[in-house]
């Protein structure tokens, strides 16, 4: 069973089980603000998870690309990626943890083949927010799995979300695969994780997190997750998830451009070539900040391994030739931007290799400083510098100051590699709180406000401005979008006021529900083609704005207060950001 047969199996075991299959988001999430990516195929879902109906009804399945940094350093392990598909279902308000929890195992084993004595699961143990999860290891009892393979663990272990700060979230059962069924018969899931493989994982969402606590949601929801890449081993053989037919492709194209051989390097470059090539379809190109910095570094990472492989010259764009097919059956939008993907990967490596030679030459100014005060050490904050700015890792700086007679100071490189950590988790704490799962007044008013900015944006600067990404907190929202050039002061001052200017008339916000083609046709602003289901919601303010959305949204636009734009500033090529605020209900100017 090759990857596209296996996602399909999926979708179509839920959709004879009354699932409407819906589209993928975007990997930039477009309604909520509380990540940089869609870590999981609930992100687009938080609204319909909070109790709005969506359109397609309360059964839910797809297949959805997803993206997650925070493991970066783990990738070129048997399991860990940075990009991979999430398949997904979801009840919202619909059946609950019987039907879940029978469905996977169903399809794992009779669809599948997997065989049942190689499965484990866990539950969540209890604490102080939520009892034992008694409830979901009696069914799994009743399903055949016996009391010696069903784990009860934390909720550091079992518990989903919410993928913010506050939003939707609950206990887990997640579903583990034995690799070695010879093994010690004393290991479980939780004491020997290489060996287990988390396939599924179904989350039963009872609660909201908020700053003050946990608080019941309305509706009891079922999403449950389940691993492509990591199931995708089991049905075809293979020891690790690099041997199957996603990653096969792209890694015959590398080993034919490498000199050398290294599995590590060649992993993380067949990964990290897969996510950006999947980012730059969608629209983003390298910056320096925020989704923009992350496919920098993607693409920088894997030209710095292929340079530790003897690869001479430009090669991404090769590679992503070789990824395109992999995916484009079930993601068009990757042939459709093709050329473009190629020309961005081979302007950032030419950009690469001039930052890399200004590398050098720092390196060579800081040895010759070292060595003039009559030491041979290089100190670990300079090896951190030529990393963090440079590109530079480690153990080239390691290698440099060999060649130079000189020793590294390893220490105080690790040491300035956790305080940057450190400050970066700090940041993310303050930019990431609030967003749309929170749902209080000051977000649902700025998020509204983003409706008005983005069709603004287009009427002063043209058609062509796409939302490319947006992060609202209760002070401000921030929102980027698709701009060649540097928006001018004049056209600022065009935009702000022509949003002041809809609120002024307090304008009344509806919605209705609509097809896909009905949306298109009534002008509505979206990132059509294949990530939308069939059915869709469109909130249209007065005649000035019409957007595919899941709210929150106000009533009038005159709750909004007066609009201001604080800033204007480039995050990438073709890409802007504009950072705005809210200043008062009308009413109390």
């Amino acid at each position: 069973m090759d990857s596209r047969t296996l996602r399909r199996a999926f979708v179509d075991f839920f959709h004879k089980r009354e699932h409407a299959v819906i589209g993928h988001a975007s990997l930039v999430p477009e309604h909520d603000p509380s990540v940089l990516f869609t870590t999981a195929g609930m992100h687009p879902l938080v609204p319909f998870l909070l109790g709005e109906p969506h359109p397609a009804g309360r059964r839910l399945t797809n297949a959805q690309p997803c993206l997650r940094t925070n493991d970066i350093d783990e990738v070129g392990d048997p399991t860990h990626l940075t990009f991979f598909e999430m398949l997904g279902t979801w009840s919202l308000g619909d059946y609950w943890k019987p039907e879940a929890l029978g469905w996977s195992y169903e399809f794992l084993t009779e669809r599948l083949g997997l065989e049942p004595a190689r499965l484990w699961v866990t539950c969540f143990a209890g604490d102080q927010d939520a009892p034992r999860d008694d409830e979901a290891a009696a069914i799994w009892r009743d399903l055949g799995i016996p009391a010696q393979r069903i784990t009860f663990l934390p909720k550091q272990d079992n518990w989903w979300g919410p993928a913010g700060t506050t939003g939707p979230c609950g206990p887990d059962s997640e579903i583990f695969y034995d690799t070695n069924p010879a093994g010690p018969p004393d290991e479980t899931p939780a004491t020997n994780p290489p060996r287990f493989w988390e396939v599924w994982n179904n989350v039963f969402m009872q609660y909201d997190k908020q700053a003050h606590g946990f608080r019941r949601l309305g509706q009891r929801n079922v999403d449950t997750g389940f691993g492509l890449e990591r199931v995708l081993p089991l049905v075809q053989g293979v020891p690790t998830l690099y041997e199957t037919d996603l990653f096969a492709p792209v890694l015959d194209a590398l080993r034919s451009r490498a000199p050398r051989r290294d599995q590590f390097a060649e992993r993380v470059i067949a990964d990290h070539t897969r996510a950006a090539v999947f980012l730059l379809a969608e629209g983003l190109r390298p910056g320096t900040v925020d989704q923009p910095y992350v496919v920098r570094r993607l693409i920088r990472r894997a030209v710095r391994h292929g340079r530790a492989l003897g690869i001479e010259g430009p090669f991404l764009a090769e590679l992503a030739l070789a990824v395109i097919p992999s995916l484009a059956a079930s993601y068009p939008l990757l042939e459709r931007e093709r050329e473009e993907i190629c020309a961005a990967l081979e302007a950032e490596e030419g950009r690469f290799a001039q930052t890399l030679r200004r590398g050098e030459r720092l390196f060579a100014q800081e040895a010759e400083r070292v060595r003039a005060a009559g030491a041979s050490v290089l100190p670990g904050d300079v090896a951190f510098r030529l990393y963090d700015t440079y590109g530079f890792p480690v153990e080239l700086t390691s290698e440099l100051a060999a060649e130079q007679g000189l020793q590294l100071d390893r220490a105080g490189f690790e040491a300035a590699t956790l305080a940057h950590q450190e400050q970066s988790r700090q940041g993310a704490a303050g930019r990431f709180r609030g967003g749309l799962a929170e749902r209080s007044p000051e977000t649902t008013r700025l998020h509204t406000a983003t409706h008005l900015l983005h069709a603004a944006l287009r009427e002063v600067l043209g058609p062509h401005v796409a939302q490319r990404g947006s992060n609202i907190t209760p002070e401000r929202l921030r929102f980027d979008f698709s701009h060649p050039e540097r928006v001018t002061p004049e056209q600022l001052a065009a935009v702000e006021a022509l949003v002041n200017t809809q609120i002024m008339a307090d304008l009344p916000v509806t919605w209705a529900e609509m097809s896909l083609d009905q949306a298109r046709e009534s002008g509505a602003i979206g990132l059509f083609g294949e990530r939308y289901g069939e059915r869709v919601k469109v909130y249209r303010i007065g005649q000035f704005s019409a957007e595919i959305c899941g709210g929150p949204h106000v009533a009038h636009t005159g709750e909004l207060g007066w609009f201001r734009i604080v800033k204007e500033e480039a995050v990438g090529a073709g890409a802007r950001r504009v950072r705005a605020v809210l200043e008062g209900p009308q009413e109390d100017l």
